[in-house]
Order: C-alpha cells, then sequence, then structure tokens
C-alpha cells in the first residue's frame, strides 16, 4: 500500500507539505511562497482523495438505485461523504505522535477520503459490503468489525479500507477510501455519543462513559431484536 501511495504522492508534488524557508530568519516559519506552494499542494491531493470518494459513492448509488426498481426492498437506507478537514488530519497526526508533511499524512492517514453507508438491518450492512467489495476496480486493504467485536465504549460499525480506481485525463490512479457502514440505530448512537462527547466545555467523566455504553448496549440488542423480525418476514416470503 506504501509504495501506492508514494506514487500519489510523486503525482502531485516533490516537496513535503511543510517545508522549511532556509534563508529566513526564523527557520521555523516559511516563506509567505512556501505557504501558497503548500495551499496548492494541499488542494490537488483533496482533488485524489475527493475523485476516489466520488467513485465509490457512484456505485453505491447504482446498486440502491438497481435496489428500488428490481427489488422489494432497498438495503440502503443513506450515504454521506466527507474529505477530513485539514486540522482533523493534523489532530489526528499530533495524536498519532507523526511528523507532518505531506508523505506522513498519506501514508498514515488512511480516512481522509469517507463514506458512511446506513443500513437498516446488520445482514444489509453485510450483504452491501460483500457487492462493494467484490466488484473488479476495488481492492480491499483492510477490514474492521466492530459490529462482532464492538470498541470498548460500546462503538459498532464495519470498517472498510478500500482501493478503488479512478481514471484522470491521462493515468488511472488508486485512491484509498475508508467506508465506515452501520445500521439506523449503530448510527443513531454514534451520532449522539459523539454530540456529547465533543461539546465544547465538558468533562467527559466516567460515568457518562458508563451510561454511553449502557445505551449502547440497548440499541445493540433493539437491532437484533430488530433482525429477528426481518429475518421472520424473509422467510415467510
Amino acid at each position: 500500500m506504501k509504495n501506492i501511495l508514494k506514487r500519489l504522492t510523486n503525482a502531485c508534488t516533490k516537496k513535503n507539505l511543510v517545508e522549511v524557508a532556509e534563508e529566513s530568519d526564523d527557520p521555523l516559519l516559511p516563506q509567505t511562497t512556501d505557504i501558497l506552494k503548500m495551499s496548492t499542494q494541499y488542494k490537488q491531493i483533496m482533488f485524489f482523495y475527493q475523485a476516489g470518494i466520488h467513485q465509490i459513492t457512484t456505485k453505491l448509488e447504482i446498486l440502491s438505485n438497481e435496489f428500488k426498481v428490481c427489488n422489494d426492498r432497498n438495503p440502503i437506507k443513506e450515504i454521506v461523504s466527507r474529505v477530513k478537514s485539514p486540522e482533523s488530519i493534523n489532530e489526528k497526526m499530533k495524536r498519532k505522535k507523526i511528523p507532518y508533511s505531506m508523505n506522513n499524512m498519506m501514508n498514515h492517514i488512511r480516512d481522509i477520503a469517507g463514506i458512511r453507508v446506513v443500513c437498516p438491518f446488520i445482514s444489509d450492512v453485510y450483504y452491501v459490503a460483500r457487492m462493494l467489495m467484490s466488484q473488479s476496480d476495488i481492492e480491499t486493504i483492510e477490514i474492521k468489525d466492530y459490529i462482532t467485536d464492538p470498541k470498548k465504549n460500546g462503538y459498532r460499525s464495519l470498517h472498510l479500507i478500500l482501493m478503488v480506481d479512478v481514471f484522470f485525463s491521462d493515468v488511472k490512479r488508486k485512491v484509498p477510501v475508508e467506508i465506515q457502514m452501520r445500521t439506523v440505530a449503530m448510527d443513531f448512537w454514534a451520532s449522539l455519543e459523539h454530540q456529547l462527547r465533543y461539546k465544547k466545555n465538558r468533562i467527559f467523566e466516567q460515568e457518562m462513559e458508563r451510561e454511553l455504553k449502557k445505551c449502547a448496549e440497548l440499541v445493540s440488542d433493539a437491532d437484533v431484536r430488530m433482525q429477528k423480525l426481518a429475518n421472520g418476514i424473509m422467510q415467510e416470503e
């Protein structure tokens, strides 16, 4: 994977994102021209990630439209995408103690391009994931199943890192995209947990952690019950 990402980096820049102006009085501060280069380079790299998002989102939308036309039920409820903000990338690199450079950003931060897919039932999550991963121009790099093995705080979701082929004007590139796939119930918990955890001026105490985990378990139980009901209806059909 590193070789693929290095080729992508070389296509956009020959220098690190953070440049040191040796002739400056303060070597820690980049000159104005360096800042402009950084901005241009960053936009070019983000264009690649946005193209990767567009490619996979289009695939998901085609599948969703096919289900609407050819099936009684659509296993895809919602598709949301985003490119990670510079602030979020910087915070993650600091947290992981990764020196800030373009090469490090592309080699170590694999969720810069992200798509969230929300499905009605647990079985739909795996069904859609299998269909997506089976496409010939997609390579599966990593799977993290937080549904069968939830995080300590109760978070549940299926995470995929996929390499997708993107055709530009003169060349084909492989772009990494993270896909988070979850049920409506999982998305409900994750959205509210994020609101509570990152609310300004709030200290996240252990009691809140325990309560949120209990809520996650209740949501998971509801998910399993709804899946059983769905299985019963499907068997009757």
